[in-house]
């Protein structure tokens, strides 16, 4: 199967560069797999799509602020401008680090993402913040340029990413982050601190659409999956199956696991909001002879047509990038044919995409 084989055509000004005033005011494309036939709704609609007995699952991660801006070695403090995110250009010294994973032998070391990365060495210590808040060494280099970085230890290190750190909005929103972004770049669960992306999916939802599904009979659960490198990071091979995907990581508790066999049991339908939340569900039941189970992984299951799936019967999602991973997952579910179809739809009739855009709902 080749990568070139997922592409769509996408006029740039469809890429949401802001998120609406109003969360649940986004459009809605439902798409029924089996006929391939799909419709035109609001976001607003989605209760009204959900049957009572629905197990509807969220992925509850909290995006924290993990862009740093800072200096390299032996440079002199100065400010750093993100005026134009698509440019490389960066005065002497100067850096920007996206931190994408907390390594869990040393949670003072994460891996990261770096500008300009040609220039960053082993051994290079840099600093963040106009008084040095952070500061680290760079102790590994990845295959692709990826960095691995120690910082020196201290006890309110989060606090001080929060003071200094901005959103890691996708380099596809071309602009600086806002104070609002703080806010709309986070799901109205997010709980557990760990991700450098939203699971964007769960962004449509607001207080009152939750509160709706629950009146109507829908069952809700909660799992963890920290959105890290993998989403930053294209398919570079022309075989998808020679792609190999980037683990994070993902816990399942026993309430959520329970709820979930206990659906399935009962012939419920499991419905998943976004793709992190797949990649959970199916990653934790592939490691466990076909059961869900609590417990904590690194998820690196890599989902595309031809996968069969073992937990999830249905899909809401926002629309994805052409030739990444998470649109051939979509396509595994949905059937490439008809995905790609409704993203032509989608296109013609002027829908927003990408992660401030709109949604999908596939069952």
């Amino acid at each position: 199967m080749l990568v070139s084989d997922f592409v769509y055509r996408l006029p740039e000004e469809l890429i949401a560069q802001e998120p609406l005033a109003d969360r649940a005011a986004s459009r809605l494309l439902h798409l029924r797999a089996e006929s391939g036939q799909f419709e035109d709704r609001q976001f607003r609609d989605f209760p009204d799509l959900l049957r009572p007995g629905d197990l509807v699952v969220f992925n509850n991660t909290r995006v924290f602020p993990a862009r740093l801006y800072g200096r390299r070695s032996g440079m002199r403090a100065q400010a750093v401008s993100r005026r134009n995110p698509a440019s490389r250009e960066f005065l002497q010294g100067q850096i920007e680090v996206l931190l994408t994973k907390q390594l869990q032998q040393d949670p003072n070391e994460w891996e990261c993402l770096v500008r300009p990365g040609r220039k960053i060495g082993i051994g290079e210590n840099l600093y963040f913040g106009e008084q040095d808040e952070l500061q680290a060494e760079v102790i590994g280099r990845g295959e692709f340029g990826e960095r691995r970085i120690r910082f020196r230890a201290c006890e309110d290190f989060f606090a001080r990413v929060e003071k200094i750190g901005h959103v890691p909005l996708p380099p596809y929103i071309g602009r600086e982050d806002s104070a609002r972004d703080r806010e709309r770049y986070q799901t109205v669960y997010a709980r557990e601190r760990g991700s450098v992306a939203a699971p964007t999916a769960g962004l449509h939802f607001t207080a009152e659409i939750l509160d709706r599904m629950r009146k109507q009979g829908v069952e809700m659960a909660e799992v963890t999956l920290h959105v890290g490198l993998g989403t930053f990071q294209p398919v570079r091979e022309e075989k998808v199956e020679d792609h190999a995907l980037h683990s994070e990581a993902c816990t399942v508790s026993e309430d959520a696991a329970a709820k979930i066999r206990r659906a399935r049991s009962e012939g419920r339908r499991v419905i998943a909001v976004g793709t992190t939340t797949v990649r959970t569900l199916e990653y934790v039941t592939s490691q466990n002879e076909g059961e869900v189970r609590a417990g904590r992984g690194e998820a690196n299951l890599f989902i595309y047509p031809g996968y069969k799936f073992l937990v999830v019967n249905a899909l809401l999602t926002n629309f994805h990038l052409p030739q990444s991973t998470l649109l051939m997952l979509v396509c595994a579910l949905g059937g490439k044919e008809n995905v790609l179809r409704a993203y032509e739809h989608a296109v013609e009739r002027r829908y927003r995409f990408y992660s401030y855009g709109d949604c999908m709902f596939l069952e």
